[in-house]
């Protein structure tokens, strides 16, 4: 796949980008492992200060980065800009937390004395040299999550992005190099995928994390652990988001339209299988197709804009499949299931498909065990909350899960039988650097986010002194 910005609206391709050879991706690995000697060194306020300089500029620079990302990938420019202002956010929360997040713990007397000790305690160093292999839908999001806690931990990164994103992956090199952080802390690598497992063998390569599809999590993980380096993987997601008799139905309508759409519907976290009680199932279909139908599609650079097209033509053609191949099986599209009609000549070679909500859905339709990565949403009927949870954990994913209830022993029980990373009651599932994100299953393993984050990538030290 070229490394190229190919505008998802149009179809044009914008610009272009030489891969790096053989000789520039050597110069930019040995410069990492050079800088993170230094920087291992410096003091937590040192690197907070760096990292609120460059939330400072993304705060600057907000609206042009925004657009980078929307021409880059097609998110709606309005979602872009809230992308833009949460980096800057996370930026600010590991400034802050990372001292007292990796603070040194000490073991309690009894078991210092216990072991034979005058003295023992816990420290967490960095690690060094982490890859980071990421994607496109959360082009700045999901690198920052990474790079932020990194960097507060003393290490140092390297990021190969996705290859239609390359213009958001060298702004955000270029803003951390403007914020002060030395050369080598955070470059951006121009390869192809091909040129990744070299990188993950390389000796001077610490440790990988990867945010992506199934398969490039199994390919990825089996060179690091044939290599015997740490790994982080966050995976895809087939979320649930379930409907029980006493929700707040218009609410669960309002949050499940946003919590299926977001991002035009490509978010691993995403509600994509929406299990409704019968009770409230006529009612909940009813309200959430027609504000799946109503919403705007069009031009992610028009602020009005809900649905934006499709980061790539293969994506769409995806879909498309999945949906085809449930409507030929028996499934019913209560609205959408096609391109949209109408939209301006400018956007014709644009990669759009209309908001979709499909009923009907059995375990022979593909769409019922694979993740659907765009704006359509699967509904399924059930009679109660034992077929729901049952319903919810019928998938091979396990990343996230929405429940809408006002019952604390059906939330008590969803927390405990829900097979995901999280649970979210009566809202949608999202990310914020207080919390753990990641999952279960096939949606792989570690966590990104909260102090679980940031010490994925340290090396947890104990130092032991004798009387």
């Amino acid at each position: 796949m070229p490394i190229a910005t190919v505008n998802p609206a149009t179809g044009e391709t914008v610009e272009t980008f030489a891969p790096y050879d053989a000789a520039a991706l050597e110069q930019r690995l040995g410069l990492a492992a050079e800088t993170y000697r230094s920087w291992r060194t410096t003091s937590f306020e040192e690197r907070a200060a760096l990292l609120k300089r460059a939330a400072d500029l993304l705060d600057a620079e907000r609206e042009e980065i925004a657009r980078t990302m929307t021409v880059e990938m097609g998110k709606p420019v309005v979602a872009a800009r809230a992308e833009v202002a949460k980096c800057a956010k996370a930026m600010r929360w590991y400034a802050d937390r990372a001292p007292e997040l990796l603070a040194d713990e000490h073991p309690s007397e009894a078991d210092v004395a216990d072991s034979g000790g005058a003295s023992v305690h816990v420290r967490y160093r960095p690690i060094g040299v982490v890859l980071a292999v990421m994607p496109w839908n959360f082009p700045l999001w999901q690198v920052v999550r990474f790079a932020a806690p990194a960097l507060m931990a003393g290490n140092v990164g390297l990021l190969k992005h996705a290859s239609n994103v390359p213009r958001t992956a060298l702004a955000l090199e270029r803003v951390l190099l403007e914020a002060g952080f030395p050369q080598g802390c955070f470059q951006t690598l121009l390869i192809g995928s091909a040129a990744v497992e070299g990188v993950v063998r390389d000796a001077r390569v610490a440790a990988v994390t990867l945010t992506g599809s199934e398969l490039a999590g199994r390919s990825v993980a089996s060179i690091a652990g044939d290599e015997v380096k740490k790994s982080v993987l966050e995976l895809g997601g087939s979320d649930p988001f379930l409907v029980l008799p006493s929700a707040d139905l218009a609410g669960a309508v309002q949050w499940a339209v946003t919590a299926r759409t977001q991002n035009n519907g490509q978010s691993c976290i995403a509600a994509k299988r929406f299990i409704v009680h019968a009770e409230v199932y006529e009612a909940f279909t009813r309200a959430f197709t027609d504000r799946m139908k109503a919403l705007k599609v069009g031009d992610p650079l028009a602020e009005e804009t809900e649905i934006g097209p499709l980061a790539t033509s293969q994506g769409r053609a995806d879909l498309e499949e999945l949906v085809d191949d449930a409507v030929a099986a028996g499934a019913v599209a209560e609205c959408g299931g096609a391109r949209p009609d109408g939209l301006p000549k400018e956007l014709d070679g644009g990669w759009y498909y209309l908001p979709t909500v499909l009923t009907g859905i059995t375990p022979k339709m593909r769409i019922h065990h694979e993740e659907a990565f765009g704006p359509v949403a699967t509904v399924y009927r059930v009679e109660s909350l034992d077929e729901a949870i049952e319903l919810a954990n019928d998938t091979p994913f396990g990343l996230s899960s929405n429940v809408w209830t006002t019952d604390p022993e059906e939330q008590e029980r969803c927390a405990r039988d829900i097979e995901a990373g999280g649970v979210f009651f009566n809202g949608m599932t999202a990310s914020h650097p207080a919390f753990p994100f990641g999952g279960v299953k096939r949606s792989g393993y570690g966590r990104e986010l909260s102090g679980h984050g940031i010490r994925e990538f340290c090396n947890i030290t104990t130092v032991w002194r004798g009387r």
